[in-house]
């Protein structure tokens, strides 16, 4: 056989690369339509045989992952709208309810990368964890960790509610206790809220004085 020439080198990674971009527009549509992802529906929208997206991905979770780039916000821009506030409860509570909306949104997507990642355990570190940048930009902003006591306290406290501001605490009480969405996503607020207050009301908690024992006493009431 004739070697391959450099123009039809060029045009196999043109025809590869389009074909990678049609895969991953097509479980993009199928992310914001809520309906459960898998890789037999997206490479029928996209034209293409299972096999051949299995070539380009070599399973859902990875897909997925890519087709969520563009699909969510950096942290920043999620928590703009409270951006200004020193209120790190109110802070939470705003992430609590972005993330679970969003997750909610594009719950097919979700339900199918928790589904892959518990049946293979150690692929569970390969999931989305919007949840932790949410968590990171709700906090950081307005509580100080400037001593190793302080820092560690912090750490603890969004491990603490890393299980509660997820997907899988939302579906347990949608799925599990019959809550419909909106008083799901409310009595998640309220613990993320209990959690953040108890854990920053502790004495030695970073802040410098009392600003932010006010700040929470000034606030429970909402």
């Amino acid at each position: 056989m004739p070697p391959t020439s450099k123009r039809e080198r060029v045009s196999r990674a043109e025809q590869k690369a389009r074909t990678r971009t049609a895969i991953v527009e097509a479980c993009r549509e199928l992310i914001t339509s809520g309906r459960m992802v898998t890789m037999p529906e997206v490479a029928g929208r996209a034209g293409v045989s299972e096999a051949t997206a299995y070539r380009h991905f070599s399973e859902i979770v990875e897909l997925i992952t890519t087709a969520l780039v563009d699909l969510w916000p950096t942290p920043a821009e999620a928590l703009a709208p409270v951006a200004g506030s020193t209120d790190p409860l109110a802070r939470l509570e705003f992430a609590t309810d972005f993330l679970l909306r969003r997750v909610t949104a594009y719950q097919g997507a979700v339900r199918a990368v928790i589904a892959a990642t518990v049946t293979s355990p150690p692929r569970v570190r390969d999931r989305p964890g919007f949840r932790f940048g949410l968590i990171d930009q709700a906090l950081d902003p307005v509580v100080a960790a400037d001593t190793p006591a302080a820092a560690q306290r912090l750490t603890q406290l969004k491990q603490d509610l890393a299980a509660v501001v997820s997907a899988d605490a939302l579906f347990s009480l949608t799925d599990l206790c019959g809550l419909d969405t909106e008083a799901a996503i409310a009595s998640l607020q309220r613990t993320v809220r209990t959690i953040a207050r108890t854990a920053l009301s502790e004495p030695g908690n970073g802040h410098p004085g009392e600003a932010i024992a006010d700040s929470i006493t000034s606030n429970s009431g909402r």
